[in-house]
């Protein structure tokens, strides 16, 4: 499972890479790293997308809490446990099926994201990253909620799948666990995936060639 992430905060990256608009005040907000509960962006199709009016954006970048939220979460902290959701098991579950069932699918930008790295026999917190330098765009699910006092937020969850068998990503946790990994999006396939109906959710959730990915450890674990 993925705990940490680094999230794009460049206005520049999110429009040449996700084609949409931010504006800078908003990312400097955000922290470098993103834990369960903190806030990130993330990328959904525009709710007017499809009207007709061509000065309407497609997608839209929201602010939402890492750690899925559903309506009826009786606070925010419910969200510490739902950062992640198993593809397998997503569409059954109270807290993603209703997300799951409305297609409210969403990408979320990020630089690199952290995997503990468990081969010397301790955890070492490992920075994981496209090899060719380029933003990720992490398949994830997103949900709405109304605060008591009328105020809408939103949350996200990264979706996981299986990783036992990757080159790559069959490195990280502990050995007797099961191997996850985050679902990274191709580029060609933002689209496809934001407009995705709940029957095709499946289809996006493959694993990104091993390949094409880059560990480092950051200096901070080395002290």
């Amino acid at each position: 499972m993925c705990v940490n992430y680094a999230p794009i905060i460049s206005s520049s990256a999110l429009h040449e890479f996700f084609d949409v608009t931010a504006d800078g005040r908003l990312l400097r907000e955000f922290k470098a790293s993103v834990w369960p509960g903190y806030a990130g962006p993330f990328i959904r199709q525009s709710e007017l997308a499809g009207v007709g009016d061509d000065a309407v954006p497609v997608r839209e970048l929201l602010t939402g809490a890492f750690g899925l939220v559903p309506q009826w979460a009786k606070d925010e902290t419910f969200g510490r446990q739902t950062y992640n959701a198993r593809a397998e098991t997503a569409h059954e579950k109270p807290s993603f099926r209703e997300s799951w069932r409305l297609a409210r699918h969403c990408i979320i930008p990020a630089e690199a994201f952290y995997e503990p790295d468990w081969r010397t026999g301790k955890a070492i917190s490992t920075r994981i990253s496209r090899a060719d330098g380029k933003p990720m765009g992490l398949a994830g699910l997103w949900a709405p909620r109304r605060l008591p006092g009328g105020e809408l937020t939103h949350s996200f969850t990264m979706l996981t799948i299986n990783a036992d068998q990757h080159p790559f990503m069959s490195q990280f946790h502990r050995p007797d666990d099961e191997k996850r990994m985050v679902v990274i999006l191709p580029e060609r396939d933002y689209s496809d995936w934001l407009q995705a109906p709940a029957s095709a959710t499946g289809d996006f959730l493959v694993p990104f060639p091993a390949e094409k990915l880059q560990s480092n450890v950051p200096q901070q674990s080395l002290l």
